[in-house]
């Protein structure tokens, strides 16, 4: 990376959360739990799709790569936290830093572009019965996510470049539990009015746009809902889309006040934000997958009844 070469600093040092002795002990604990949970929930929802035959649907593919993604968000940052509650030096190097930039934005942003893609199979699905095969079937859901991870990796790579082309003099201490935009702009020893107009403006706009399409989708399904004659029948349609709106509001709500105002929030709050979407929603999508979804439920207890079956 050419950029490198613009920098002084070789590393910078993460101080964002408490790294007290007192507390050291108590979050390394907090967050390997969330961790844990994190990997054993989403892999065993992994496990559970692609080994039932009766969830090979595209609602359940788009729920495959959010799994995926949920594995994959956390790693960008939980280890490296965790290593730092366990040392004296909390470090990164540049050249970590960079990466660690450029894969949180990467998962992140294509988690907010697949979330949008999910409202629009559940729209399709209820609004638009009838052409829902034509419009979702499984080789388009195949298109939509090879395009929505390349939307996301084409994404990252400009506000990763945007940012680590800026010269990086010194002081090198992050004021965060991990390298994002806003911190690092703090940092740079040079004017970085123009790439706070493109980073940081583009980042709330994208999330924010996301968003609003979501909102649309499901302003669509909520009308076709209240049209449904029959109150068990709107209660079931209701359900297959009460655990994708929980998702979205977790992950997409806490950014937006993030990105749009930038340096106008508390620390301590705007840690706490992105500690909440960055580390907890992805341990809490498959629970609430899981527990509200009647198919998967069924689809784990077909699973442990043939396990039984073998023994």
């Amino acid at each position: 990376m050419s950029y490198i070469n613009y920098s002084s600093v070789n590393e910078f040092v993460l101080i964002g959360l408490p790294h007290s002795t007192v507390m050291k002990t108590p979050l390394f604990v907090l967050f390997s739990f969330i961790y844990l949970c994190t990997l054993l929930g989403n892999f065993l929802l992994i496990t559970v799709v692609k080994s039932d035959s009766h969830l090979q649907k595209p609602m359940y593919f788009f729920l495959l790569n959010l799994s995926f993604l949920d594995i994959l968000f956390s790693t960008v940052t939980l280890p490296k936290m965790l290593t730092n509650f366990v040392q004296k030096e909390t470090k990164i190097s540049f050249q970590g830093c960079a990466c660690q930039f450029y894969f949180f934005h990467f998962f992140g942003s294509t988690e907010c572009f697949l979330y949008t893609v999910m409202a629009y199979d559940r729209f399709l699905a209820i609004c638009r019965p009838l052409h829902y095969p034509n419009f979702m079937n499984l080789k388009l859901c195949k298109q939509f996510s090879s395009g929505i991870w390349f939307t996301g990796c084409l994404h990252s790579m400009i506000h990763t470049t945007l940012t680590f082309r800026l010269p990086f003099c010194g002081p090198n201490r992050i004021d965060y539990f991990f390298c994002d935009v806003i911190p690092l702009l703090k940092l740079a020893c040079a004017d970085t009015t123009l790439n706070k107009a493109i980073i940081i403006t583009n980042n709330g706009a994208v999330t924010l746009i996301c968003f609003i399409l979501i909102l649309i989708s499901y302003a669509h399904i909520l009308v076709t809902i209240m049209n449904i004659k029959s109150s068990e029948g709107r209660r079931k349609t209701f359900s297959t889309c009460a655990s994708h709106m929980i998702s979205v509001f977790f992950f997409y709500v806490p950014p937006v006040f993030i990105y749009l105002s930038p340096n106008t929030m508390d620390f301590v709050m705007e840690e706490s934000i992105a500690v909440f979407y960055t580390l907890v929603t992805p341990m809490l999508n498959p629970i609430i997958y899981s527990l509200r979804n009647n198919e998967v439920k069924t689809s784990i207890k077909r699973i442990k009844c043939g396990h039984k079956l073998d023994k």
